[in-house]
């Protein structure tokens, strides 16, 4: 299925004069494979009304038209009618709140009830032309905040934000054990676990790995934890702690016990970004999920 374009249009400064059109549009943020793909893919671009290529010097004044190509959702993508809690939406982006034994994109396992499958129906509801562009993506079983971009280059612009680590997530989760010291950093690199296509493990050859804690509060056999992550590979947090001896509660892949949890104690509850046009910091706050409340007031009652 074909869709409408996206577009963006910007105006020249004085100082940005006298340069190509392809070194402008980069200083917007467009990248080498968005030209190629507005190239090659049915996209247009326009100084002052008139189609130009990218080798076009710009001049202090002219006013710049960049139309990207349709954007195609694929076949198999079918939107479901499943609510969305949505906790920020603007021209560009959405951050929803996902709630726990809900995949971010269909699985072999979970093909249905997704939430790419909740957001291709909004997206039908409200007349938005886009398909599926998950900005964080959380694993099926954590909940929180989860940014999305509405358009393909949107998601290139973040996409790049976050190589730059302008990105940023924290999350809080319940461990077992009292995690001393109170407050630190993991860096041990992460990789694919050699029998299973699904296990992360430490290991000297995986990637670089950098988590920063500090406990929020703590039993003799619980720690609740906020963490800021500096870098994203796949189940770091959950990863990290069980390496150095406090699994996450309910997380029963990496040594946790469910203790009333029937998945792993792990909320994002706030992300962080760039707006794309302005340059303004956004970030949006997600309450932890009622579970992991009342799991916080059984457990750490004064």
């Amino acid at each position: 299925m074909k869709l409408q374009r996206y577009e963006e249009s910007y105006r020249v400064h004085k100082d940005e004069g006298g340069i190509l059109l392809r070194e402008f549009l980069f200083l917007r943020g467009i990248t080498r494979r968005a030209l190629t793909s507005i190239k090659f893919g049915g996209g247009l671009i326009e100084v002052n009304g008139h189609e130009v290529n990218v080798r076009e010097v710009v001049r202090e004044g002219d006013q710049v038209r960049v139309m990207f190509p349709p954007e195609n959702r694929g076949k198999t993508l079918i939107g479901e009618n499943i609510p969305l809690r949505i906790l920020y939406e603007d021209e560009y982006v959405l951050v929803i709140n996902k709630g726990p034994g809900m995949n971010t994109i269909p699985s072999r396992e979970h093909p249905t009830g997704s939430l790419a499958q909740a957001l291709i129906y909004y997206y039908e509801s409200v007349g938005l032309p886009s398909t599926v562009h998950v900005v964080t993506r959380l694993d099926r079983d954590t909940s929180g905040a989860v940014l999305i971009a509405k358009y393909s280059p949107v998601h290139e612009k973040l996409s790049l934000q976050q190589k730059e680590k302008k990105v940023k997530r924290t999350y809080e989760a319940i461990v077992h054990g009292k995690v001393e010291p109170l407050e630190g950093t993991y860096t041990a690199p992460i990789g694919r676990k050699d029998d299973s296509i699904i296990e992360r493990t430490v290991r000297e050859d995986g990637q670089t790995a950098i988590t920063h804690y500090n406990v929020k509060r703590y039993t003799t056999f619980f720690s609740h934890i906020h963490v800021q992550l500096e870098t994203g590979r796949t189940h770091q947090i959950r990863v990290h702690f069980s390496h150095a001896g406090y699994p996450l509660v309910g997380d029963t892949l990496y040594g946790g016990a469910k203790n009333d949890l029937n998945r792993q104690a792990l909320h994002c509850v706030s992300v962080e970004w760039l707006d794309i046009k302005s340059g303004e910091v956004k970030k949006v706050v997600c309450e932890l999920e009622d579970d992991l409340k009342k799991f916080v007031e059984e457990k750490f009652r004064p």
